[in-house]
């Protein structure tokens, strides 16, 4: 009666990260792939111009990827972020990605989180999060990132989430303004008329 809901990652999304060889073992670099994760997905044209990651801290290794799936699969909830939580749980076998016995993770997002994905981290257990562009910089393209919280990393804070700022801000957000000089769909429902 229903449809079944199901989110896939794109073809080219396993290529992609066999070709990355080398060590996670700092924040640059994973901050690097993912920002070449995103600005792949704008090349594609397989989604919005967003890439996160979930790494293994542990081993310096990429634990699960994504990119935002918003317009391909019609689904609004289908941010970055919430697609490399989602396959990270999967391969965790667990809703709880601070649970016992998995390795210390770190989401990383070649932008802030919106609203919807800010409130979505705490719940996935994530410890740590990293960010390349401002919220700002999404907007200042076009894109509604939702009400925040003024102090939203000091609430992260007291909830024992290190969060980490600007990261390679500048290379992720050449990747939205390629997004919007390609004519990528900037989708909003704000500026729809309610009635």
């Amino acid at each position: 009666m229903y449809p079944e809901i199901r989110l896939s990652l794109p073809d080219w999304i396993e290529g992609f990260c066999s070709e990355w060889k080398q060590d996670f073992d700092s924040v640059e670099k994973r901050m690097e792939f993912v920002i070449a994760l995103s600005a792949a997905n704008v090349k594609r044209g397989s989604g919005g111009p967003f890439g996160a990651a979930v790494f293994d801290l542990d081993r310096g290794e990429l634990f699960a990827p994504g990119v935002n799936l918003v317009v391909p699969h019609s689904n609004s909830v289908a941010h970055a972020e919430m697609v490399a939580i989602m396959e990270a749980e999967q391969i965790a076998g667990t809703h709880n990605l601070r649970g016992p016995g998995l390795p210390k993770l770190e989401l990383a997002s070649s932008t802030e989180p919106c609203a919807m994905c800010m409130g979505a981290i705490p719940w996935s257990g994530i410890p740590r999060l990293v960010c390349g562009a401002r919220h700002a910089d999404a907007e200042s393209i076009g894109f509604d990132e939702g009400p925040k919280p003024e102090d939203w990393r000091g609430e992260y804070a007291r909830r024992g989430i290190e969060v980490v700022s600007d990261v390679r801000r500048d290379e992720a957000i050449a990747v939205l303004q390629s997004y919007l000089d390609s004519g990528g769909e900037i989708y909003n429902t704000v500026d729809m008329e309610i009635g």
